[in-house]
């Protein structure tokens, strides 16, 4: 068992979420009145995740995606109210953290994504360094090849745009709606840049250069950060945790 100012203590320690410019606030974002035995992991803080905790029993709920974000309107109506009547009404804890959850070198979303996909990370690009850049640990003789990999690994459909037949011998990639780094990637000399998410101005640059784009899902790209740090950090609190998968298209 453990208290809301100890787990977010030892989430800050491994987060530390004051070196990044973000756009919301990370760590406790509503403050419950449970001690913590049990603590929901997953990726959006949305109803169906926290109707999913209130049923796992949760005290505390450790999400990437949280509930504010700067400019939004910050009335408390419609489904704003709901969710934070749910939470406030079963005491539970909500702990988000946003692009320190991202940049994480073991546990965050872009180094559990690599390791999941066979790279090895070699090093970091773009704003605030969110981007990972390395080799695969098979040389894809295809972007199309690296994007049915991917496609099967998680277990979903996968945009493929730009060059088919570049043997892919070095990749970049950085989870969610990074299709603003793709630029930055093509600078670090790669054959395939990997995000959640493609704009329009991407599909043009892929064809131009010839390095490929693959988008795979701003969802799935980002959903083993939360599960890994939970794990991680229940084994240090000695508490019980459990990732609740919440499916999006997205």
């Amino acid at each position: 068992m453990t208290d809301a100012k100890t787990l977010g203590q030892a989430l800050d320690a491994l987060l530390q979420p004051e070196k990044f410019r973000d756009y919301g606030p990370n760590g406790l974002q509503v403050e419950g009145d449970r001690e913590i035995k049990r603590l929901v992991s997953g990726v959006t803080a949305s109803r169906a995740l926290i109707e999913a905790a209130i049923a796992d029993n949760a005290d505390a709920m450790l999400v990437h995606h949280g509930l504010f974000w700067r400019g939004q309107d910050g009335r408390v109506t419609g489904w704003m109210r709901d969710r934070l009547r749910l939470l406030l009404t079963h005491g539970i804890h909500l702990f988000a953290y946003h692009l320190p959850l991202d940049a994480h070198p073991e546990l965050g979303n872009n180094a559990q994504l690599g390791r999941l996909l066979g790279f090895q990370a070699e090093g970091r690009f773009g704003e605030q360094d969110l981007g990972f850049f390395g080799t695969p640990a098979v040389s894809w003789s295809s972007a199309q090849d690296l994007a049915d990999h991917v496609a099967g690994v998680l277990g979903r459909p996968v945009t493929c745009v730009g060059e088919g037949g570049r043997v892919i011998r070095r990749v970049a990639w950085c989870t969610g709606g990074a299709q603003g780094y793709f630029e930055a990637a093509i600078a670090q000399g790669v054959d395939v840049f990997l995000t959640g998410e493609i704009s329009e101005p991407q599909a043009h640059l892929a064809r131009e250069t010839g390095i490929a784009f693959l988008a795979c899902g701003h969802h799935a790209s980002e959903r083993y950060g939360a599960p890994a740090l939970g794990a991680h950090v229940a084994q240090l609190l000695g508490i019980e945790h459990q990732f609740i998968e919440i499916d999006n298209p997205a």
